[in-house]
């Protein structure tokens, strides 16, 4: 059961792909999925993060402070900038600028721990880092989105500040504290939670497409190739800085991996919450699940094989 459960979720990328594409033209399929029933699919997904954590984890922070530093600076300085030269480069429609800046200010998602784990990265590190930029986010992306997306339209920096507040901290330190002192129910519950947060993700996803098919197929080539770009560069700056700073190639690959995945549910939340009037801000962060899921397993799949390879090369010599 356990291998079956494990098998879905590392599906993650079918998954988001298949309802997205379905939400294009079947809309209502997902479309109830939406409002209140988004915002708490999120607080699922960060319990979720919560209860793989422990306050014995902030203590390891600090015995691998290089990599896991190099890595949440890459996430909050190349994702950002990135996201912003797309933004102007494509001259996107201001609401969608705003949402793929949005999504490029947001910390590390979880999916990256999956990835990681399937590329055959250093997992550890990866779920360190998304903890710390998890954490970090409450702080850079309001700030980060405020400096960025103000060209655009006025930014609330402290409404934005708050709803990251209710969004991220307050879910996972629950989560965190439901490990502390319930441990027999997260060890029933642990083996679940990765594929409910697939679930909750690809409904997220797929009712913000849903909710806006017509527009997402009028400005299809701009906005794909915006996302699909952000990405990409995240993933080959994030490597490329991790070498430069010396890092070993499983590190390196690892925060490849962090700086490239965001954490696009909590994108399209506060897109909604923040930028209420703004009905297309949302949509990048929706788009943006698919693609850096795509472009994460490929990448996994490829380090996967190549290091299978070396791993055979060794034992034949």
């Amino acid at each position: 059961m356990l291998r079956l459960l494990n098998l879905l979720a590392n599906l993650f990328p079918f998954w988001v792909i298949t309802c997205s594409g379905l939400a294009l033209f079947f809309p209502a399929w997902f479309t109830w999925f939406s409002g209140p029933m988004i915002v708490w699919g999120l607080a699922i997904i960060m319990i979720g993060m919560g209860i793989t954590l422990s306050f014995e984890d902030f203590r390891r922070v600090t015995r691998t402070t290089r990599p896991v530093l190099i890595g949440v600076v890459a996430q909050f300085l190349v994702m950002p900038l990135l996201g912003c030269a797309i933004a102007y480069g494509f001259s996107l429609d201001p609401q969608l600028a705003v949402g793929l800046i949005l999504v490029a200010c947001c910390p590390g998602g979880t999916a990256s721990n999956v990835v990681s784990y399937i590329a055959h990265a250093d997992v550890a590190l990866s779920v360190l880092m998304t903890m710390c930029s998890t954490f970090a986010a409450v702080v850079m992306t309001p700030l980060l989105t405020h400096w960025l997306a103000g060209a655009y339209v006025p930014v609330d920096a402290w409404s934005l500040f708050f709803n990251t507040l209710q969004v991220v901290i307050l879910p996972v330190l629950s989560g965190m504290l439901l490990n502390r002192y319930t441990p027999r129910l997260v060890q029933a519950v642990t083996p679940v939670a990765p594929l409910v947060s697939v679930i909750v993700i690809a409904l997220i996803c797929a009712s913000i497409i849903g909710a806006n098919a017509g527009t997402i197929k009028d400005s299809a080539l701009p906005l794909l190739s915006s996302v699909a770009l952000l990405h990409l560069g995240g993933f080959t700056i994030g490597y490329a800085m991790a070498r430069l700073m010396r890092l070993e190639e499983n590190a390196a690959r690892t925060i490849s991996i962090e700086v490239g995945m965001q954490n696009s549910g909590l994108g399209a939340v506060l897109a909604q919450s923040s930028f209420a009037q703004m009905a297309l801000a949302p949509i990048p962060s929706a788009i943006s699940a698919s693609f850096h899921s795509i472009i994460g397993s490929v990448l996994a799949a490829w380090w996967r094989i190549r290091r299978i390879k070396k791993i055979d090369e060794n034992n034949a010599e």
